[in-house]
């Protein structure tokens, strides 16, 4: 891992921070709900700025323990285009936050980091915007798009160090196929590589994207499969289920980005943090006379991730914005009504469960609002490194780890926490891992009654049990891109 070019003088701070902030098991029928990537009306018009996943869960390297967290964004790049191609909006700040001790319980911001990228062309005079030729080395003279970013971090508690400059990254090629053959199985037609368990086995761009950053921290920001997996068709398509499921997101990239942040950064181990991110969009000011014709002001929070689902699959049209322009700490206030009484369980009762609905699961869901008001993914610290999903259970160079489950504590998948003293699920909702299996834990942990002792549990899902391609068990965690050339969208 390294950085491939020296600290640059950075982003003005006050483009990035607007004046005033630099202060301070029974089986049931098929159902399912879905992070659909699609959550709200005014997210679907900035696909740069739209979060479609986060995640956050405990890995260790040698002696070193992190909190591994990663974002993504751009929904439905469909590989292999041209000659533009997607890329992270250098008018747009993708950041993850950390809540931690008091702060937690009410959602409010402790730590930020920052993300903020730029864009460099090297040969303007030619139609090949993306490569000249084929890409042996990321950045090198055949890349000709070349995004570079900058990571900033921002300790708001009292006690905190403040802003900090965290480091410089650079954003490996896109996965176009001829020209980006390091990505794929062979030159060309290849189709792209299954995830590996070691670092040393990583594509050559993916290694070399790899940054150490200050203080421990490692980043990664690139082009990645969607790691998420679901039937989106059927479940919008009033329930109608099918089987097999067909996976809505096969095919498909998005652009991810990957921090790992040392525990100790943070606190140490024996605590439970929560993880959400936001992307925030430079508004533009338009002139039409013959004065300045634009001039560019501060940022706005446009999209916001937490738990996967709860903005699509909960929160009503009317609030779907407000949701994405808000914070975790105004959740109780303005969205906790619609974990408490999610009107799902009304519609998979009607429609799904109508001969013999499930009782008591409609009103009073203080379980579910346990998951997500604050909407943070909540991570238990202490445990050791969760088991992570590979190529599958029995591939064999990359297997999934011993005891991992796409169902998490659904499928019996549990970590022992000193923290708690007690076993707590190794995956979702106590942290996500990718290839957490969210459409079934979601629904599973909705339809079942968590609120008694012993739990209730009932398990369904979307008859989408994988992915479309292995993740990999060392960062950047998310898996190859898929390769303009070869990959297939379920029909």
């Amino acid at each position: 891992m390294k950085t491939l070019f020296p600290r640059r003088a950075g982003v003005p701070l006050g483009r990035l921070f607007p004046a005033g902030t630099l202060c301070a098991l029974a089986l049931l029928p098929s159902v399912a709900l879905a992070s659909s990537h699609m959550d709200a009306p005014l997210i679907t018009l900035d696909d740069a700025a739209n979060t479609t996943d986060v995640y956050a869960f405990v890995t260790q390297t040698g002696s070193q323990k992190y909190l591994t967290t990663a974002l993504s964004v751009y929904p439905f790049e469909d590989p292999g285009i041209g000659p533009n191609r997607f890329n992270f909006d250098d008018n747009v700040v993708y950041a993850i936050h950390l809540s931690i001790g008091q702060d937690l319980p009410v959602g409010k911001t402790s730590i930020s980091y920052y993300f903020v990228f730029r864009t460099h062309i090297k040969n303007t005079k030619t139609i090949l915007q993306s490569y000249t030729g084929v890409v042996k080395d990321v950045g090198d003279a055949n890349q000709n798009l070349t995004q570079y970013y900058d990571v900033y971090g921002f300790d708001y508690r009292p006690s905190g160090k403040g802003l900090r400059y965290l480091g410089a990254g650079v954003v490996p090629p896109n996965n176009q196929g001829v020209a980006t053959p390091e990505y794929n199985t062979m030159s060309g037609d290849g189709p792209a590589k299954e995830g590996v368990m070691y670092s040393t086995n990583l594509d050559r761009y993916t290694a070399q994207a790899l940054t150490k950053l200050q203080a421990g921290h490692v980043s990664f920001a690139g082009q990645r499969d969607d790691g998420f997996y679901g039937d989106i068709n059927a479940i919008f398509d009033l329930l109608s289920l099918r089987k097999p499921g067909k996976d809505s997101q096969r095919g498909f990239n998005v652009h991810t980005i990957a921090l790992q942040i040392p525990v100790e950064e943070i606190g140490g181990d024996m605590q439970q943090v929560g993880v959400y991110a936001t992307t925030l969009r430079q508004q533009v000011a338009i002139r039409f006379d013959n004065a300045e014709p634009w001039r560019y002001g501060p940022y706005i929070q446009v999209g916001r991730q937490g738990n996967p689902l709860f903005c699509e699959g909960f929160i009503a049209i009317e609030d779907k914005n407000a949701y994405n322009r808000t914070t975790p700490d105004r959740d109780k206030a303005m969205f906790e009504k619609y974990a408490l009484s999610p009107e799902l369980a009304k519609l998979l009762n009607a429609i799904v469960f109508k001969g013999s609905p499930i009782p008591g699961i409609e009103t009073n869901r203080t379980d579910i609002a346990g998951i997500f008001i604050p909407d943070v993914i909540k991570v238990d610290l202490s445990t050791a490194a969760v088991p992570l999903a590979g190529s599958g259970k029995s591939h064999p160079t990359n297997p999934d780890d011993s005891g991992f489950s796409r169902l998490s504590v659904f499928g019996g998948d549990t970590i022992y926490s000193p923290l708690q003293k007690t076993n707590v699920p190794s995956g979702w909702p106590n942290g996500r891992r990718f290839g957490d299996d969210v459409v079934d834990i979601g629904v599973s942990a909705l339809i079942s009654d968590l609120r008694v002792t012993p739990p209730v549990i009932r398990v369904a899902g979307d008859n989408v049990d994988a992915n479309d391609i292995g993740y990999n068990k060392t960062m950047p965690y998310a898996a190859t891109p898929l390769n303009g050339r070869n990959h297939k969208h379920d029909d």
